[in-house]
């Protein structure tokens, strides 16, 4: 156990996100389940996360010392779209986590790797991502590369740091887009007000880049491809958010109120390409939409453009 002693300087704030906010490292979910168990106290007296804290409150604050977890080998079939002794590339369905983390240590593609490539996969990421080289989100379908050991590991990581990478997504993105193409050329990094989210900012944030196009128009709704030069976490999501017209069915950086019925995002990582790290040889897969995908485009129709 960890024991923090802090310090409130300020009248009014609750007290999870004092200590969310404070320089001991944890997110404010974090937080708030260290008060239910009792492992905060304001002034010596048991705490409520929701009691809001004076200048002088002394927060004491005991953290439990990491768990340590290594990622365990599960029998899940795996879409496997091209696999040589150095990688291989997998097409991932909507759903599925890449690799095990809080609240997901099961179920995931890592867990499946695991099982498919016992011991050959990189590890420079360590025993919770293994063999993982770029990630897309949970909700998120399509195609992904893994690295089978260190030295095409490192190949292709280089090759993403200097945007040579070829990686072209198909969305559904609500509203009509003005123009046909376009550039978003915005930096990305963490929202400020929630750590959780990424949002466009100056402040601590790296550049992005998206090229789009659109495929087709319908009614409140457009099908675009987007081609990333850059690949910051929920970087399409955030951009096409940004320019007005967020990824259909996203849940954090999506309207409110959708006109057609979705669960969950309509993105989908649709092609790759990259030189092989060991072969030399351009390498590019493409990958048919998923069912999830085509079904909604297939709705959209019924209404009309």
């Amino acid at each position: 156990m960890t024991e923090h002693r802090l310090e409130c300087s300020s009248n009014g704030i609750r007290a999870d996100k004092f200590v969310a906010e404070s320089d001991i490292g944890i997110s404010r979910s974090s937080a708030a389940a260290l008060f239910e168990k009792g492992l905060v106290t304001v002034n010596g007296k048991p705490a409520n996360k929701k009691q809001k804290l004076v200048s002088g409150d002394i927060v004491n604050v005991s953290v439990p010392e990491p768990v340590a977890y290594e990622a365990k080998a599960e029998n899940i079939p795996l879409d496997i779209v091209y696999e040589d002794g150095d990688l291989l590339v997998v097409n991932k369905p909507k759903g599925m986590v890449v690799h095990p983390a809080a609240g997901n240590f099961d179920g995931t593609l890592v867990n499946a790797l695991l099982y498919h490539c016992k011991d050959s996969l990189s590890g420079i990421n360590g025993v919770m991502r293994p063999g993982i080289v770029h990630r897309i989100d949970k909700d998120t379908s399509g195609l992904l590369i893994v690295a089978k050991n260190d030295f095409a590991h490192t190949g292709l990581a280089k090759q993403i740091k200097e945007h040579s990478f070829t990686r072209e997504y198909e969305a559904v993105v609500f509203g009509n887009l003005k123009d046909d193409s376009g550039t978003v050329d915005a930096p990305v990094g963490r929202n400020p007000n929630d750590r959780k989210k990424m949002c466009v900012t100056e402040k601590n944030s790296k550049n992005a880049v998206t090229h789009y196009s659109v495929i087709e128009r319908y009614r409140g709704y457009t099908h675009i491809k987007c081609r990333l030069e850059t690949g910051r976490t929920h970087q399409i999501r955030v951009h096409m958010a940004y320019l007005g017209h967020p990824v259909a069915g996203d849940k954090v950086y999506g309207v409110k109120k959708e006109k057609v019925n979705f669960e969950g995002q309509c993105l989908h990582a649709k092609k790759i390409g990259f030189i092989h790290p060991v072969s030399g040889e351009y390498l590019e897969f493409d990958s048919p939409l998923p069912q999830y995908f085509t079904d909604f485009l297939e709705k959209l129709n019924k209404i009309g453009s």
